[in-house]
C-alpha cells in the first residue's frame, strides 16, 4: 500500500510566497475601501454643516456666520456654536477618519468637543464689537447676495493642521483660508482628498494637491485654486482678493 506524503519545504515556500503576494495586493484595496466608507460618512457631515449654514443664513437676513464673533475684549464665539442650534449633534463636528484637533465649548456650557473642520475665513468672516470695517477679516460677515458664485464658493471643509510645534505653536484649524498656514490648511485625509462644502449647500469631494514643506506628522498641502475662496470669484475667476464685491 502506498504510504501518503506530505507537502515538500519548497511546495510549502511556494504556497506562502502566493498568500504574501495575494495579501500584498488586497491589503491596500481593502485599507482604501474602508476610508471609502470614511470618505462618505465624513461627506454626510459636511453636507449637514452646509445646510445648517444655510439655515442659519435664513434666519439672520441672509448672512453667513461668522468664523469667528467677537462679543467683547473677552467673549468670543466661534462659528461652530453659531451653528449648533441647527445640528445638536456633536458627532456631525468630528470627521471619522481621525481625531478632533480642536476643542469647542457648547454654546449652553454644558461641556465641550472636538471637532476638524474649519470655515472659510473669506467667506464666514470676522465680527468684532470694537470694528466697523465692512470687507476683510473683521466687521460684518459676508451676504448670500454678495457671493458670485454660490456653487463653486467653499464655505467648509476637512480641516488640521501639522500637528507638530516646530512648525507651528499650536492649532488654528477652527478656519481655513487661501494662503495656508502650518496651524490651518484642508488636508488630503480622504485618499489623496477632502471633503467641501460650497455657498448653495452642496458638498463633494475634492483632489487636494501635497506640499511637504514642513515636518509634521500631518501632511502639509497646497491650497486648490479651482474654486472661489472669496466673495468675488478668486482665484478660480481670477480676481484679486481686494477687488470690490458685487
Amino acid at each position: 500500500m502506498r504510504q501518503r506524503q506530505g507537502f515538500t519545504l519548497i511546495e510549502l515556500l511556494v504556497v506562502i510566497a502566493i498568500i504574501a503576494i495575494l495579501a500584498a495586493i488586497l491589503f491596500p484595496v481593502f485599507a482604501r475601501a474602508r476610508e471609502k466608507a470614511r470618505q462618505n460618512s465624513c461627506l454626510s457631515n459636511v453636507k449637514q454643516l452646509g445646510l445648517a449654514t444655510m439655515m442659519y443664513a435664513q434666519d439672520y437676513d441672509e448672512l453667513m456666520p461668522a468664523s469667528i464673533m467677537s462679543e467683547s475684549p473677552n467673549s468670543n464665539r466661534f462659528w461652530y456654536q453659531l451653528l449648533y442650534p441647527y445640528i445638536s449633534n456633536d458627532q456631525i463636528m468630528l470627521c471619522p477618519s481621525d481625531t478632533g484637533v480642536y476643542s469647542i465649548q457648547r454654546p449652553d456650557g454644558s461641556g465641550s468637543f472636538t471637532t476638524n473642520y474649519g470655515a472659510n475665513h473669506g467667506i464666514f468672516q470676522v465680527t468684532s464689537w470694537a470694528s466697523t470695517a465692512r470687507y476683510g477679516h473683521s466687521g460684518y460677515t459676508c451676504a448670500m447676495a454678495m457671493i458670485k458664485y454660490p456653487a463653486e464658493t467653499l464655505i467648509i471643509a476637512d480641516s488640521d493642521w501639522t500637528r507638530s510645534t516646530a512648525d507651528y505653536t499650536n492649532s488654528n484649524s477652527w478656519r481655513i483660508f487661501y494662503a495656508f498656514h502650518p496651524s490651518f490648511f484642508i488636508p488630503a485625509r480622504h485618499n489623496g482628498g477632502a471633503n467641501l462644502a460650497f455657498a448653495d449647500g452642496h458638498a463633494k469631494w475634492w483632489t487636494i494637491a501635497l506640499d511637504d514643506i514642513y515636518t509634521g506628522p500631518v501632511k502639509y498641502t497646497r491650497p486648490p485654486l479651482d474654486i472661489c475662496w472669496v466673495a468675488n470669484g478668486y482665484p478660480k475667476y481670477g480676481n484679486s482678493p481686494s477687488d470690490p464685491l458685487p
